[in-house]
């Protein structure tokens, strides 16, 4: 594969994020040496004005800096959209994620303390049951039928996807419609997924709207009947004397179903896509259930699921003997910051026991780090130990239909056969 040069090298161009992985990473390494904080117009938006356009931070240790001082390089201006959208929707659809101290710290401390030893426990007892329903289904899907299955479909979304609404309380004839939702607000306006570009913005609201519903509704029943559930934790618990509103929790929910499902659902597709491609490796962890810890920080590392996180300048920066002014934009590229030479040894190679690997697969150190990262972790484990005990047939038989997102890494459809169904 040429080497692309980098006057030709467009990051706000749809189509460069349906190309393959290796020609992205391909990019990302000229970025690297060549312009680690290159500047690209932003991409056009309906209803929404074009901005001044953003530079792509891709060298690892400027991810880190920008990451470990909010105060200078803020997320309340936007973290998951490059266009400045307006703040009520901004805050609405990115949580946490877009939100500054103080109110960040004030949400994230409720959230953390609904997060009590119970609520986590019978979350990670919850997992390896839910992994090994969803492996039988698939088992059963591939028998029944001719042998095939789809990895996204039949294992990878199914996993995360119960986890959370379990977790939740979300009623079992609501849960179709949540994944069709959060496919709506993750497709990143891939072609397939949405009708066009003006269609992609309204379709974006009205999922937030009918999620926003289900959990409006949901919070004012656990209000008036408690459960066994974090919905219930979440509109009971407070921190000096305060709550969270029904709209924060419906905020929150979206987060879990952005930072939560889809992470994991597409760390877990890709992952099965990035074992069949390296089969010494996969052959390697069915063999040794010890490798699993190293295992799992390398399928995030490799897969890195969000792809970046916007920050804006708060004031003028200096950033590597860089001068920028006040209200710069930042996207800070994990997935390049990921494949980073100086911090990866061979980054480019999938390594199951690479070890140290701080990859910032669940963002960067400072407030923003994912909260659910250990739940993650968990749903990851415990999918790849399932598919290897139960499913040691798994074979991936095509190519993957990638979603054509800069925001997320993402597979739509795997096809793959299970060899000894009959």
């Amino acid at each position: 594969m040429p080497t692309p040069t980098l006057d030709a090298i467009d990051l706000s161009d749809r189509q460069f994020w349906g190309a393959p992985p290796e020609q992205r990473h391909a990019v990302f390494d000229v970025l690297r040496r060549e312009s680690p904080f290159a500047f690209f117009a932003e991409p056009v938006v309906p209803y929404i004005p074009v901005g001044p356009g953003y530079h792509a931070v891709t060298r690892y240790a400027d991810v880190e800096a920008i990451s470990c001082q909010p105060a200078l390089f803020a997320s309340g201006s936007g973290a998951v959209s490059i266009a400045d959208m307006p703040p009520d929707l901004n805050e609405f659809y990115g949580s946490l994620i877009s939100m500054d101290d103080p109110r960040h710290g004030k949400i994230r401390r409720i959230v953390a303390k609904a997060f009590t030893p119970r609520v986590l426990e019978k979350l990670v007892g919850n997992v390896q049951a839910v992994a090994d329903d969803v492996v039988a289904r698939a088992r059963r899907t591939a028998e029944d039928g001719d042998g095939t299955i789809d990895v996204v479909a039949d294992l990878a979304a199914p996993i995360p996807l119960r986890v959370i609404c379990d977790m939740m309380g979300i009623p079992e004839d609501d849960r179709a419609m949540v994944l069709q939702q959060s496919n709506v607000i993750l497709s990143g306006g891939d072609p397939e997924l949405v009708e066009d570009e003006e269609y992609m913005v309204t379709a974006f609201l009205k999922a937030g709207e009918l999620l926003a519903g289900l959990m409006a509704r949901l919070a004012a029943e656990r209000h008036a009947h408690p459960a066994d559930d974090l919905t219930t934790a979440l509109v009971t618990t407070e921190v000096d004397g305060e709550r969270l509103t029904n709209q924060e929790i419906a905020s929150f929910f979206i987060l879990l179903l952005v930072a939560g499902n889809e992470t994991t659902r597409n760390a877990i597709s890709q992952g099965v896509l990035a074992l069949s491609e390296h089969p010494a490796e996969r052959d390697r962890w069915a063999a040794d259930p010890g490798l699993t810890r190293t295992a799992v920080e390398e399928v995030v590392r490799w897969t890195s699921p969000i792809t970046w996180m916007r920050r804006t300048a708060t004031r003028d920066v200096e950033l590597s003997g860089r001068s920028f002014p006040a209200g710069s934009k930042f996207l800070l590229f994990y997935a390049a910051a990921n494949r980073d030479p100086d911090v990866f040894a061979d980054p480019h190679r999938f390594d199951l026991s690479r070890d140290p690997n701080p990859h910032v697969g669940f963002g960067s150190r400072g407030p923003h780090f994912c909260l659910g990262a250990h739940l993650a972790r968990r749903e990851i484990g415990v999918a790849f130990r399932a598919f290897a005990d139960a499913l040691p047939d798994l074979e991936v038989i095509g190519p993957p239909a990638r979603l054509q997102s800069s925001f997320v890494n993402g597979l739509k459809r795997l096809p793959a056969r299970l060899a000894d169904a009959r």
